[in-house]
């Protein structure tokens, strides 16, 4: 095996290159403390990587090759940014108040030779809100450079109003040291409207339901010195359908002019009825409002009775009538829009009636229900009478009990607990009783819900069940899915409170796996070497444990990965396992596989691509130079023996000792050297050149 050593030149940045031992040079200046640095080939499987080692020992930049010496020099002054700031004052003059003022500009520059570092730049003062400031000065204005920043005047109130604009920077040196604008202006107030109504509210008295009453008129006039601006005049409130307004006003009211509204009032139904004139403009209090009152007047009713009870009747048969009579005690006429059953269980009434479309001031009608009620049980409904009187729709409650056979469920729910997904569970039972006097008819009985497919009956009870007897229904839950799984047992029949239903529920219990991440990718890794471990974490977030059939590699290069777990056969809910996968590639180019984990949950396989590249590297490492003042190196390619060497391979000085070249290519030699790289920008001589034969 071939060795590289690199012997340092004291005193200079030159190198000198010697093989196969730790012997001085024969040529060049005389060594001291020599260093020596190895590179070898990588002893692994299939080894194509090629390590070169430099061993480099770095001079003082200033010094002089082989000669030592030093150097002399007068003090040097530590260079500074300098700031000014122009003009040292800025005068808005008049601005109308809540608006904004021309923009204006204030100049920072940096007369130093330093950068100058900026703080802040900030308006404070007694009126800082009033000013306010944008600029393009970043946090640094470099030496002999400039920035500008930009300041406006928004007054919030009247009167004069200042402020100061302050820059905190580390001029001269110095941080936190301030350079300031004072700001300055006077806010000024605007021409105003100002809106006076003749009156505040319009009395309209009583006024018969859907006719027109007499137009009343309010009159606005504007007192201010500037023209009033009217967005819009409506009328709002409660009911505001019951007034209507025309105007004169237009869009705009003239300093000192008015205008009239004319309102006129007609309602639509019978009581006190209110609304607002509102004028929405530009006058301090706007909106500005009137209010609008009135009585609508029309028919008065009366009903013989509010309610109506049946009592008890056997379903399905009718009940003797029974009657209310409907009274016009107003002075107009009633007009009757209609008369109708509402409710609940209007169905199970009927009605007729005397009434027509209308009924004369002082005069009456008559109306007949009877009641056959079509189940068991409580049957309420109303006849609501639709008018034009007040209080409209005028009503009467109707009742009655419906007589038939009486059903019992027991029990009312069946909870299955936790049931694997699709295994059905042991039979639960359900007992339908009829305690009524009555034969019970089932006319379904059905499973209805969210997860009725879950669920499966049987059953003992037919299409009757006579008075006193009873049937069992027996219920297996088979679940689909896992997670909390409802339905309902509905059986429709013809006893009070059809249909009688008994809740179902239980739990599917399943495994629920996933991955992450769901992809690896190792980049470019040089050939035959093994990369860093990445992890993948396989989770049950599912309440079954998880059973693992297989993990393992698949895909085109799936020889060049490699995995290690800590899963095992089962995952238990609620759990995770951790596999590491790491690549190793055989050929130059890029390389895909596949992790592929198969178990019990959805979606098996559960798989996680995996990708790299492989690739030819050339590694450099050297010795650290011990002269203070280095920050770092700089490496250098060529592809001519003895130079030149026109490739940097780095933009940045490395910080370490060790480089590795990923751009080079089969079949090609390159020859490379490193210099120093001192704070001050200075790099030293090329160190002693070593080469590499890429296979």
């Amino acid at each position: 095996m071939r060795k590289l050593i690199l012997w340092p030149l004291p005193g200079s940045f030159a190198f000198f290159l010697s093989a196969d031992s730790a012997e001085e040079p024969t040529r060049g200046c005389p060594i001291m403390n020599p260093y020596a640095a190895r590179a070898e080939r990588r002893k692994l499987p299939r080894s194509r990587a090629l390590v070169l080692a430099l061993s480099v020992i770095l001079a003082a930049a200033w010094q002089v090759a082989c000669g030592g010496g030093g150097s002399t020099g007068a003090a040097i002054t530590p260079p500074a940014p300098v700031a000014s700031i122009a003009p040292g004052s800025l005068a808005f003059g008049n601005q109308t108040i809540n608006t904004t003022s021309a923009t204006q500009t204030v100049t920072l520059t940096n007369t130093g030779n330093a950068a100058l570092s900026i703080a802040g730049i900030t308006v404070i003062g007694t009126n800082a809100g009033d000013f306010a400031q944008t600029n393009a000065c970043g946090s640094s204005v470099a030496a002999g450079a400039n920035c500008t920043i930009t300041v406006t005047f928004t007054s919030t109130a009247t009167g004069a109003r200042a402020g100061t604009l302050i820059v905190t920077d580390n001029n001269n040196g110095t941080a936190g040291s301030t350079q300031t604008v004072s700001l300055s202006g006077t806010g000024t107030s605007v021409p105003a409207p100002v809106v006076s109504l003749s009156v505040l509210s319009l009395a309209f008295g009583n006024q018969t339901v859907n006719t027109n009453s007499t137009a009343q008129t309010v009159t606005l006039t504007n007192t201010g010195n500037a023209a009033l601006s009217i967005a819009g005049i409506t009328v709002t409130g409660t009911n505001a359908s019951d007034f209507t307004q025309s105007n004169t006003c237009g869009s705009s009211v003239a300093a000192a002019a008015n205008c009239t509204i004319s309102v006129t009032f007609t309602p639509v139904a019978s009581g006190s009825r209110t609304a607002s004139v509102s004028i929405t403009d530009n006058a301090s209090g706007s909106p500005q409002t009137a209010s609008l009152s009135g009585t609508g007047t029309a028919a008065l009713v009366s009903l013989s009775a509010t309610s109506l009870a049946f009592g008890t009747q056997p379903v399905g048969t009718p009940s003797t009538a029974q009657t209310l009579t409907l009274s016009n005690t107003g002075s107009t006429a009633l007009s009757i829009t209609s008369v109708a059953l509402t409710g609940t269980n209007a169905s199970d009434f009927a009605q007729t009636n005397t009434c027509g479309s209308s009924v004369a001031a002082a005069a009456n009608c008559t109306i007949s229900v009877t009641f056959t009620p079509v189940a068991s049980g409580s049957r309420t409904a109303s006849v609501s009478i639709t008018d034009n009187a007040s209080g409209s729709p005028q009503t009467a409650s109707l009742s009655g009990t419906g007589t038939a056979a009486l059903v019992s469920v027991s029990p009312t729910s069946l909870a299955f607990g936790n049931q694997p997904v699709e295994m059905t569970s042991t039979a639960q039972a359900v007992t339908l009783s009829n305690t009524g006097n009555a034969a019970l008819s089932i006319t379904s009985l059905a499973l209805t819900g969210t997860n009725a497919s879950d669920f499966e009956q049987s059953n003992t009870c037919g299409s009757s069940l006579a008075a006193g007897a009873n049937c069992t229904i027996a219920v297996m839950f088979t679940p689909v899915a896992s997670g909390s799984r409802t339905a309902s047992m509905s059986i429709t029949d013809n006893a009070s409170g059809s249909p009688q239903t008994v809740g179902l529920s239980g739990t599917g219990t399943a495994a629920v796996a996933s991955l992450s991440p769901t992809s690896l990718a190792f980049g470019n890794q040089a050939i035959d070497m093994t990369s860093a471990t990445q992890t993948v974490t396989l989770s049950n977030t599912g309440n079954a444990a998880l059973s693992i059939t297989s993990l393992a590699l698949t895909g085109t290069n799936a020889s060049d990965f490699d995995e290690s777990n800590t899963c095992g056969s089962s995952l238990a809910a609620g759990a995770n396992c951790t596999i590491a996968v790491w690549f190793m590639p055989s050929v130059a180019g890029p390389e895909a596989a596949s992790l592929s984990i198969a178990d019990n949950s959805s979606g098996s396989p559960q798989t996680v691509g995996l990708s790299g590249a492989g690739t030819h590297d050339v590694i450099l490492t050297w010795t650290a130079s011990t002269t203070s003042g280095v920050v770092g190196y700089d490496v250098y390619r060529g592809t001519t023996s003895g130079g030149p060497y026109p490739t940097q391979l780095n933009s940045t000085p490395i910080n370490g000792t060790t480089y590795t070249d990923e751009t080079v290519q089969a079949g090609q030699t390159y020859y490379y050297v490193v210099t120093a790289v001192a704070s001050d920008g200075i790099k030293s001589a090329y160190s002693n050149q070593v080469s590499a034969t890429v296979p």
